[in-house]
This record gives C-alpha cells, structure tokens and sequence, in this order.
C-alpha cells in the first residue's frame, strides 16, 4: 500500500534523522520514511501518515499543533507542490521529490527562506541540506 503524504512532508522527510516528537512519533517516521522510500507515496490533504501519530493532529483530522496549526501546515503544503511541481493525487517516490529539489537551488532558497525559518526542527535538517546541495 501507498504511503499518504502531504505536500511539505515530501521535502521535510529528506531532512528526517531519527529525532520527534516521542518515541511512537519516531517509531512511525522510521516506518513511513522506510514506506516512502520503497513505494511512491500518494499526496494527500491534510493529515497522512506522518500526521497519524502527532500529538497535534486533532481528531477532526487537522494540525493543532501550537507552533504550527493547520493554516501554516496547509500553506507549506501549497508551497512544497509548487517547488516540486506535484500536485493532489498524484504519487510522489522520495527520491523523486528529493532530485526535484536538488534540481533546482533557487528552489531550495525559497523552501529555506519561506519554510525553515520558523520550523521546531530547522536545527536538525542542517546537515541534510548540506548533502543535498552537495549532490
């Protein structure tokens, strides 16, 4: 079966090393990433898999988590589809998403500089990038 992710987890994922919220958070990244990686994922609105085992996913299916919410978490999302040229619907492998990106610097800024500036887990995706710009 085909991993669900919203739009910004298809960039955020490439940047995911073990570290989240809780133990049961971290178990089920470890599973989705692995899932991701192996099978394209399917793009969703709204909460996927990643969002499953969030304490801020709210049980009308939205981010009710206080340093994001579900505006912020849905604005992410329009950006990253727009940086990855995907859309809703469509299937999405990580490695895709991840040569999208690295395709394109001036879209890696963008995601930087309207993203990760004030995200919880900018501090861990630093290395990340460094090999992703690195090729």
């Amino acid at each position: 079966m085909s991993p669900r992710l919203r739009g910004h987890h298809l960039i955020c994922l490439q940047f995911y090393r073990g570290q989240g919220y809780s133990d049961s958070f971290v178990t089920n990244l470890d599973r989705v990433q692995k899932s991701a990686a192996e099978t394209p994922a399917v793009i969703v609105s709204g909460g996927d898999d990643v969002c499953a085992a969030c304490p801020g996913l709210g049980s009308d299916g939205n981010c009710h988590d206080p340093n994001t919410g579900e505006a912020e978490a849905l604005r992410l999302d329009a950006l990253a589809l727009q940086l990855l040229d995907a859309a809703i619907g469509e299937t999405l492998s990580l490695s895709q998403a991840r040569a999208r990106l690295a395709a394109d610097a001036a879209a890696c800024d963008r995601w930087r500089t309207e993203s990760c500036g004030s995200c919880l887990w900018e501090s861990v995706c630093q290395d990340g990038w460094q090999a992703l710009l690195r090729g």
